[in-house]
């Protein structure tokens, strides 16, 4: 069955970068998953940050196409993207409330819908300009959302997205949709509800709603701030005090108006709140992930893998400690840390140690690197000059490691180890929280010898612990352990990930 995820406002962005680094760990099916973004501020700092980070594992993934997934569970999942949407889109060239509802003419010809507008809006909220997002007003992102019509079917990516759940639908498949976003905001807080009510009319009157299932994740206030000095007390923009009256107003719309609408729902938040800086919006809207993002991303994994709860069944998650996060208090541990483990210490072996050594091959040459590296000539071509009339035909067929397509996978396998390690060590660094998943000093340190520390709640012996090291993983490397194809760059990264497991 397909996923599709809609991340709504930069928090859903946020959610969907937590959804690409667990199907990056093997957390995922094999089934494709198709990510659309909806936002407003089309310049977002999260948004761009989650674009970022799809770019990077979809390079990463076309690189290791093929092979047995179930050996290397590494980045096995499909993940498309639909690209991005925005309310503005071919309606109107001023991002404004009253250009968008052509204020101006309204009044003039409709006069008491003139004076209703001024009731329920400000002169500032109508002529505040909304390519920052909707600033923290819900009612101001509701009237804009609520002009989105799905019955044209002209508009894309939504035409492209009721394509493709019609196609999987025709196929036998039973799709899922999952939104996702803040429900304290502006942009998540209008979407969420509104969008989940226009998907579901459009699939009913395409008779295929009860083959579709539609999921929602409300993320609660979970983050905080506090204006500058000097920053316009009446501005509009988004306000923390107000966030628990949003999401009051929002909870209470979703029993009233929208139980219809969703299969299942999931409600995530935090009592600690962390501190962010403020910003507008666009690209200084660029809040650290934060661990509830990661429970988001297991909201969608749970959502995917698991069929709905029976209506009004209530399932509650909570951790041991406030202000600690353990691997007790993730859901499906048993499942979800192994994973978890094995990609983290591979991307630390790969950028501790493995690339650094592939420089060195680069700088000094084949002929003198791998003397001292036994398991080099086991991935690429040895040196004619150091085994001569001894090359074997098997050696022959490996690759180059000078050839641009290896150094060029070199460099898209230390990307993904980078992107990875940086979600990983600011998704650690909540100021509020106390995360005890991963050492990450010594993640920031990169040195080769800390790697049997590198997990917390590590159970086991001291002798097995001395024993974990990053030279002790390179004395095993062999493409015979990894299925086809195994040879060069792909075939070293996915030895090095099978090995990296936590044994």
């Amino acid at each position: 069955m397909s996923l599709y995820i809609i991340g709504i406002g930069g928090t859903g962005a946020k959610c969907i970068e937590a959804v690409i680094q667990l199907a990056a760990v093997g957390l995922l099916t094999q089934e494709p998953i198709r990510v659309l973004f909806v936002d407003a501020d089309e310049t977002n700092g999260n948004l761009e940050r989650a674009r970022n980070s799809l770019g990077i594992y979809k390079q990463c993934y076309q690189l290791l196409v093929g092979g047995d997934k179930r050996q290397c569970p590494w980045l096995k999942t499909p993940i498309e993207s639909l690209d991005l949407w925005s309310p503005f889109d071919n309606r109107s060239t001023q991002k404004n409330l009253g250009s968008f509802f052509n204020y101006n003419s309204l009044s003039q010809n409709y006069e008491a819908l003139g004076y209703l507008f001024d009731v329920l809006y400000t002169k500032d909220e109508r002529e505040v300009t909304l390519d920052v997002g909707f600033r923290g007003r819900p009612a101001i992102g509701s009237a804009i959302m609520s002009q989105v019509d799905l019955d044209d079917l002209e508009e894309e990516p939504w035409g492209t997205m009721l394509k493709l759940i019609q196609a999987d639908v025709g196929g036998g498949k039973s799709p899922k949709i999952f939104l996702c976003g803040s429900i304290f905001g502006g942009t998540g807080a209008s979407g969420l509800p509104t969008l989940g009510r226009l998907i579901a009319n459009k699939l009913r009157n395409l008779n295929v709603r009860d083959r579709v299932k539609i999921g929602c994740l409300f993320v609660l206030p979970y983050f905080g701030f506090s204006p500058p000095p000097g920053e316009d007390p009446d501005g509009v923009y988004a306000r923390a005090e107000q966030f628990l009256l949003n999401t009051e107003a929002a909870l209470r719309y979703y029993v009233t108006q929208a139980q219809q609408t969703f299969n299942t729902v999931y409600l995530l938040g935090n009592q600690n709140l962390s501190q962010v800086k403020f910003s507008i919006g666009k690209n200084t809207q660029r809040n650290e992930p934060h661990f509830i993002e990661l429970y988001a991303g297991l909201a969608a994994r749970q959502f995917l893998l698991h069929s709905p709860s029976e209506p009004g069944t209530v399932v509650l998650i909570s951790r041991g400690d406030i202000g600690r996060l353990t691997w007790q208090d993730l859901p499906e541990s048993t499942i979800v840390k192994p994973a978890l483990v094995n990609g983290t210490r591979f991307a630390f072996a790969w950028l501790a140690n493995i690339a650094p050594e592939l420089a060195v091959a680069k700088k000094i040459g084949v002929d003198s690197f791998q003397k001292g590296a036994p398991w080099f000539s086991k991935f690429f071509r040895p040196s004619q000059g150091m085994l001569g009339s001894l090359l074997t035909r098997k050696g022959e067929e490996l690759p180059d490691f000078n050839e641009a397509k290896e150094q060029e996978a070199i460099g898209v396998v230390s990307n993904w180890c980078k992107d990875y390690l940086r979600w990983l060590s600011e998704l650690h660094s909540c100021e509020s929280d106390r995360i005890e998943l991963f050492r990450m000093n010594i993640v920031a340190a990169l040195k080769g010898e800390d790697l049997p520390n590198l997990v917390f709640g590590d159970s086991r012996d001291k002798t097995r612990q001395a024993k974990d090291t990053v030279q002790q993983l390179r004395e095993q490397l062999d493409p015979q352990i990894v299925a086809p194809p195994n040879q060069g760059t792909v075939g070293l990264a996915k030895s090095l990930y099978i090995l990296s497991r936590l044994r």
